[in-house]
């Protein structure tokens, strides 16, 4: 899978799918999504392992998100950089928004993600 086009969907499936309520619940997919050595620059500013992460998007009440102006750059054969802008829609009707990016990395016939980093970010006009 060499073609542009195809490993943009791909990623962005993958991203949307850790975006998913069904997989923030689920400690073994998080744990098949997110590699091993995985770490997030949350947009709180602090730094989180895989095991806090799962922790804690498993504890997280699950809240709408979408994603607009995806975009990929490959870095090597088996990196790729995932950038997106995120809008999040709390329980209470409140919104928040970021811009996110994300390495993944392949192992085998696998993707998974690497590396996260979240800023927050003001609504697009």
């Amino acid at each position: 899978m060499n073609n542009q086009k195809e490993l943009t969907e791909t990623i962005r499936l993958l991203e949307e799918k850790l975006l998913a309520p069904a997989t923030r619940r689920s400690a073994v997919e998080l744990d098949e999504l997110l590699a091993d050595g995985f770490i997030e620059f949350g947009r709180s500013g602090r730094v989180f392992d895989k095991q806090a992460v799962i922790s804690r998007i498993q504890r997280d009440e699950t809240d709408k998100m979408n994603l607009s102006d995806f975009k990929i750059v490959i870095l090597a054969p088996d990196i790729i950089l995932a950038t997106y802008y995120a809008r999040k829609m709390e329980a209470d009707g409140q919104k928040s928004y970021s811009l996110r990016s994300s390495i993944w990395r392949r192992a085998g016939d696998k993707w998974q993600m690497f590396f996260h980093q979240g800023t927050a970010a003001a609504a697009k006009p």
